[in-house]
């Protein structure tokens, strides 16, 4: 379903969106490609994702002028180190020295074969690290898969799935064992299970620092649904759940705590390209990725924000978003109109009020 704007609504179900007829986000897509996924070592390209949405909610005019301003946090695709194949992958996969020869390799891959069924065959093999990449690999997944669900197969939105895949592959990193959860007892919802969420002991630290020290998670959902279509609710579930609890806990890492919400929401932009018997380990795996971020970066008391979003549309919203030109603001607005509910708008509207303009 989907509402009249043409966004997708949290049933997984892939909606229409505005179609671009400008051609402005394959020109942007094929700027960015000559570029890596990452820069100064491991943080992440957002170009790709954040021009994504921006077309998606009507702002094509402002992509060029938005990649102009992001332009100098590009770096040149690194050089290729030994090609990938169908018989070493094992040893390739998590080495982020690969990141070129992963990108040629799905490159290569979707160039052969239809793009679903290369995810296919990758998603599982990716979900158990999809934490890596502090979650960006898979939310750029997510992005890509949507354009391809919505539009036109062409060759840059099939190029950018290559690019998203290869980074995930390349920066592969599972999350550390953990111990069975205090209480048998399930959480009674997403919101309760993220609650009860523990917090690392030591917030000093970087995202690989703060993983690391990762122990336990709540029981939530218990027991995982092997029918797909209670998983995709309870992914909804979850994707509402961490937009919402944004408004109030934002404030603790207001940058790194948008992806609680926009890592699960990649997956469930993702589940209508998939068969549905993968759709019960996405949601275990996407629980696992927004419970690591909450763990990781969550305050210790929730602060309500000030702003009201009674008076203001989605797409004022959004367009509020645009013009502040956070990649990280424009990407959680972008899952917060998904939500769409009163609290998912204020939320959006925290996120600007919390994160530092760019433009």
């Amino acid at each position: 379903m989907t509402d009249t704007t043409g966004r997708t609504d949290l049933t997984g179900t892939p909606g229409t969106g505005p179609v671009d007829r400008t051609g402005t986000l394959d020109e942007a897509l094929e700027r960015l490609h000559a570029a890596g996924p990452e820069r100064n070592g491991w943080l992440s390209n957002h170009g790709p994702m954040a021009v994504e949405a921006l077309v998606r909610h009507g702002q094509a005019p402002a992509v060029h002028r938005w990649l102009d301003y992001y332009s100098h946090k590009l770096e040149d695709m690194p050089a290729p180190a030994a090609r990938v194949t169908a018989e070493n992958w094992h040893e390739a996969l998590g080495d982020p020295r690969r990141i070129a020869d992963w990108t040629m390799y799905f490159e290569q891959e979707t160039a052969g074969r239809p793009w679903r069924d290369v995810l296919t065959e990758w998603w599982p093999r990716l979900l158990p690290g999809i934490a890596a990449g502090a979650t960006h690999p898979v939310i750029r997944v997510g992005h890509a898969v949507r354009t391809l669900l919505d539009g036109e197969a062409n060759a840059p939105r099939i190029a950018e799935l290559a690019h998203g895949l290869g980074y995930w592959a390349a920066r592969h990193q599972p999350l550390p064992a953990l111990q069975p959860p205090a209480s048998p007892v399930p959480a009674p919802s997403a919101a309760a299970a993220l609650d009860a969420v523990p917090p690392v002991a030591d917030q000093s630290g970087g995202i690989r620092d703060r993983l690391a020290q990762l122990t336990t998670f709540p029981l939530w959902p218990q027991p995982f649904a092997d029918d797909p279509d209670a998983a995709r609710a309870r992914l909804a579930e979850l994707v509402r759940a961490a937009t919402h609890r944004y408004a109030t806990h934002g404030h603790g890492a207001p940058i790194m705590l948008v992806h609680a919400a926009t890592a699960p929401n990649a997956v469930l932009r993702t589940l209508p390209a998939l068969p549905r018997d993968l759709w019960h380990r996405s949601l275990a795996a996407a629980w696992a990725a927004s419970a690591a971020v909450t763990a990781a970066y969550s305050p210790a008391d929730p602060v309500p924000g000030t702003a009201s979003p009674s008076a203001v549309s989605a797409d004022e919203i959004f367009a509020r978003a645009a013009a502040h030109g956070d990649d990280h603001t424009i990407k959680f607005t972008d899952t917060a109109l998904d939500v769409g509910d009163t609290t998912a708008l204020d939320a959006a509207l925290r996120s600007i009020e919390l994160n530092p303009p760019a433009l």
